[in-house]
């Protein structure tokens, strides 16, 4: 197997890349690997235009070594590239949301088990724009936070540093809604919200029932759209989402669509949050393409 490694050097606690030659060491001794290649990322859209430069065929598989973001580049770089080189993630972020689903190893005899078995499955990619996401899309209250966190934060207090950042930020937020115009198949109207979240898996933000029907390979995306309440009851609901009980409350919009379409008033600024990275904003038309990428898995 010919492999390439995209690693962010300074992704989460940066354990993972402390084990890194002797995960590669691993992989050349046990016969699994023949040929590596190593990129380090030194700057936002290295790795896409590292990987997005890739000929079909020219590797058997791109293993991603990061976070969320660091996957989402990964991604972008195969999708808009058209190598269709498979992708494998060593996680090493600060949450690693898509990785958790999959329950993919962190630990260095996982990882190289999983390599050596090369199960692979194809997933769905989501698209809005000429931008590709293979977790969520999300917009509104909270959805900033990511970016408030520093990097320094993340590596000390890992996913704890977002629960601290989302504390500060939910009495700032509390009181901003947004109107936005919802059109998709399924639903079609005006909603006041507080926050939209467009998921390709149930694990968003550290919440691992926050779209409890969502599957990665069914072709659709699970709608959450939270609507404006009072604060006992965005608390109240806020518990409910803890359970993963939210779907049929009724400050809650949930829907599955393979396409929707979201839009604000022209003098409203709404940011997109696209795989815990900054996403331009409203208008958007967000779609899936259908088991677009292929994930090695365990």
């Amino acid at each position: 197997m010919k492999v390439k490694f995209i690693i962010n050097p300074s992704s989460g606690k940066q354990i993972i890349q402390k084990n890194l030659d002797r995960i590669i060491g691993n992989l050349i001794l046990e016969g699994i690997v023949k040929y590596v290649d190593v990129f380090k990322m030194k700057g936002k859209y290295d790795a896409l235009e590292e990987v997005k430069k890739l000929k079909k065929g020219e590797y058997d598989c791109i293993i991603a070594v990061g976070g969320d973001g660091t996957v989402n580049e990964v991604v972008n770089g195969v999708m808009i590239g058209k190598n269709e080189i498979p992708i494998a993630i060593l996680p090493a972020g600060t949450v690693n949301d898509f990785a958790k689903f999959l329950a993919l190893p962190i630990d260095i005899n996982g990882f190289c088990n999983m390599m050596r078995k090369n199960e692979r499955k194809k997933v769905d990619v989501g698209k809005v724009g000429n931008r590709y996401f293979i977790n969520v899309l999300a917009g509104g209250l909270l959805t900033d936070v990511g970016y408030k966190v520093s990097s320094e934060f993340k590596t000390v207090l890992g996913k704890y540093a977002y629960y601290v950042e989302g504390m500060k930020e939910i009495p700032r937020q509390m009181l901003r809604s947004i109107n936005i115009e919802i059109d998709s198949e399924e639903f079609k109207g005006t909603e006041d919200i507080f926050m939209f979240i467009i998921t390709n898996t149930p694990s968003v933000g550290g919440f691992k029932k926050l779209a409890p029907m969502a599957k990665i390979d069914d072709g659709l995306f699970d709608v959450c759209i939270v609507k404006k309440s009072d604060i006992p009851e965005f608390f109240s609901l806020f518990l409910h989402i803890m359970k993963g009980e939210h779907i049929k409350h009724p400050r809650v919009l949930y829907i599955q669509t393979s396409k929707i379409e979201l839009k604000s008033p022209k003098d409203v600024n709404v940011a997109l949050d696209i795989d815990g990275e900054q996403g331009g904003g409203l208008p958007a038309t967000i779609e899936v393409v259908p088991k677009g990428i292929e994930i090695i898995i365990p």
